[in-house]
């Protein structure tokens, strides 16, 4: 049988690495670099974006996600105790013919209806039921797939602090243990791809407002921007004095040490960039569509803007990080996540609308994240770090209208539940990203490089993106 010239370089690098284990940093790291030559100028002749839309604080998705038929409710409000949302709250939310949730429960979206917003969940279940929008059940961080009886018996590998902000953050966004470098897997692919964006005058990766640590890449550094736009160094913009001043140390070659040439280099180009999208967005009128007054709607707001400037800015693949905060609830549950729930699907609904204006709406897939799932047991006002969660994928690609994964049993020390509530996750960050990656244009073979644990699961694929 013939070998592909991509079976070629990896089987080569990896002779040649001897005691380099395949997934070592350095040896993951060489992988990627030797099958990014496949990935040219040609590889792509579309355009397609990922928008990652990051939860921080863990985000309480079984409040979000709620089972609404008589027997299933009934299990989860004695479950949740406290926080059970009222049965009369939820939004009915209607599978299409075969993609009904795996416990054969019916589900809905609590209203999350606040003073001044009759809107709420609605326009994600208008997303969901008109098959724009997907749910993958109980998502959370693994190694391999673990039991409750390993866990109990710590007889299988779990992702390292469990439970921690930080640390879970990051797996999150990282996927791996074994890279010193914590490069994200968003910055993984965007090394591996990063040829089929010849022309691009800025970096596939965009973050709003700060980096991430999803799009840390080896080769690449993402380019943060705004809500409003560029960020420029005002003061060295504005200022004559100090601006040729700083100019003149900035110039090329003007540093004597290697260290100065490299921050140097750094804000020539962060300089260069902001002129570039700049030029690009003042160019271009926003999209029509109307956005709400938050925070997040902002930020989705600016991709759409990017998105429309894309062939400007010479880009073929995108991918954008914008964030929400505040879903830490050890209280307050009931009062304040409908609050964030509201702003999160308004903002959705109207980016995904944005992308229909656009003609864009088959190439541009938005999927939620969190630091974890929060615990099925009530703490009297609110609920703990938990583990497995739910999650929405939203887009013109996606096979709405649709529950993936297995939906975990909603009872305390239940089958699902690995202590205190926790639920333990029934499909990993692994499969929900690698579904995602194969999607944006990685290769079924080269999917690995880039989640080096995907193996140890039996789908690679979930089957949520067309």
């Amino acid at each position: 049988m013939r070998m592909g010239r991509r079976e070629f370089l990896r089987n080569a690098i990896c002779a040649g690495l001897g005691g380099a284990g395949l997934y070592s940093a350095l040896g993951n790291l060489r992988l990627v670099e030797a099958a990014a030559r496949a990935y040219g100028p040609a590889a792509f002749d579309d355009y397609k974006a990922l928008v990652c839309v990051f939860l921080f604080g863990g985000n309480d998705a079984l409040n979000m996600v709620v089972p609404r038929d008589a027997a299933h409710y009934a299990q989860y409000a004695a479950a949740r105790a406290t926080l059970a949302v009222p049965q009369a709250d939820l939004l009915p939310l209607t599978p299409l013919a075969g993609g009904g949730a795996s416990d054969g429960a019916s589900y809905g979206l609590q209203k999350s209806v606040r003073e001044g917003d009759a809107v709420g969940m609605a326009g994600l279940q208008g997303l969901f039921n008109g098959g724009k929008a997907a749910i993958l059940g109980n998502v959370g961080t693994l190694i391999r797939p673990v039991t409750k009886a390993e866990y109990r018996n710590g007889s299988a590998p779990l992702p390292p602090q469990l439970f921690s902000h930080n640390n879970q953050q990051a797996y999150w966004q990282v996927s791996r243990t074994d890279d010193g470098r914590n490069l994200g897997w968003g910055g993984r692919i965007a090394d591996l791809l990063q040829d089929a964006n010849p022309g691009a005058y800025i970096p596939m990766n965009i973050a709003l407002n700060g980096g991430s640590v999803l799009q840390r890449a080896a080769n690449s550094n993402p380019y943060v921007i705004g809500n409003d736009g560029p960020r420029y160094f005002s003061r060295f913009e504005w200022d004559g004095d100090s601006r040729r001043a700083f100019l003149a140390l900035m110039a090329p070659e003007a540093q004597t040490h290697a260290f100065g040439r490299s921050y140097a280099a750094s804000f020539r180009r962060a300089r260069e960039n902001a002129d570039a999208v700049g030029t690009a967005l003042e160019a271009s009128a926003p999209p029509a569509t109307a956005f709400p007054d938050n925070d997040l709607a902002w930020q989705l707001r600016m991709v759409a803007r990017l998105i429309k400037v894309r062939a400007t800015l010479g880009l073929k693949r995108q991918i954008y990080f914008v964030s929400i905060g505040g879903f830490d609830h050890h209280d307050r549950l009931l009062g304040e996540q409908p609050v964030l729930l509201a702003e999160v699907a308004q903002a959705l609904t109207a980016f995904y609308n944005a992308t229909v204006e656009l003609g864009v709406a088959d190439s541009v897939t938005t999927f939620t994240a969190s630091d974890f799932g929060r615990t099925l047991s009530s703490n009297g006002d609110g609920s703990d770090h938990g583990w497995g969660g739910h999650h929405l994928v939203v887009g013109g690609a996606v096979r709405g209208g649709r529950f993936y994964g297995r939906m975990p049993v909603l009872q305390n020390d239940g089958p699902d539940d690995a202590g205190w509530g926790q639920i333990i996750p029934t499909t990993s960050v692994d499969q929900y990203a690698a579904t995602l990656a194969r999607w944006f244009g990685v290769a079924d073979g080269d999917l690995g490089l880039i989640f080096p644990n995907l193996g140890n699961f039996a789908s690679r694929n979930l089957g949520f993106m067309g």
